[in-house]
């Protein structure tokens, strides 16, 4: 079995140096840069505009893995490509248009992925599989870093990776929430082929990034 990516979220970095936040994980090993937009209405909380996406695309060449917990989030899909957003996932929740949201995102030459939160049923998946090279599923509910890994997902995963194999499709299988050391072996058993973490990786500090980092990709 191939060792997952590993996608960092930034969110639980230290925003006073998120340059240096950058580097160090590329430094470290990580796959892809998680980056968690939130706009304080489709989820409670408010993080990274477009400007600071565009002030850190300089520090690393790694894909970013852009987020939007956005609504409505067709407005914004052309500010984030632009701050160098190299992938742009979207939930079914965050307007009215899921397919004509996927397919300007493609059309803006960014690859375009779809969120299902705790509770979105995976039959939306179905109407847009063709459309969708990553499927992000929360195995927590969005809004905050730190919360605990809801152990049902583990179904979810199994089914969403059934649902990508039936369907022929090449779409990367991401879980965010509460991925850690002792998770992340049963999210790949499951069919995950890419995790986000944030506090797991940033605990310790810099100096800790690979060793926390390969955890995950061997665990």
């Amino acid at each position: 079995m191939a060792a997952p990516l590993i996608c960092p979220s930034i969110l639980a970095s230290d925003f006073s140096k998120l340059g240096e936040e950058v580097r160090a994980l590329d430094a470290a090993g990580a796959d892809w840069i998680h980056v968690d937009v939130m706009d304080g209405h489709f989820v409670p909380n408010i993080t990274l505009g477009p400007d600071i996406v565009k002030s850190i695309r300089p520090h690393t060449r790694l894909p970013f893995d852009v987020h939007l917990m956005v609504a409505p989030v067709d407005p914004w899909l052309e500010a984030y490509r632009e701050a160098g957003a190299d992938i742009l996932t979207v939930h079914p929740e965050s307007g009215p248009h899921l397919h004509r949201t996927l397919g300007r995102i493609r059309q803006l030459g960014a690859k375009a992925g779809v969120v299902l939160n705790p509770g979105t049923p995976l039959t939306v998946l179905e109407e847009v599989v063709e459309l969708v090279d990553l499927v992000l599923l929360m195995s927590v509910n969005p809004g905050f870093g730190g919360q605990s890994f809801i152990p049902t997902s583990l179904r979810k995963i199994e089914k969403a990776r059934a649902l990508l194999d039936a369907a022929g499709s090449k779409a990367h299988l991401q879980v965010d929430g509460g991925v850690t050391g002792a998770n992340a072996a049963a999210c790949v058993a499951a069919g995950a082929d890419a995790l986000v973490a944030g506090s797991f990786v940033f605990k310790g500090g810099p100096d800790a990034y690979a060793a926390n980092i390969q955890a995950l990709k061997v665990a």
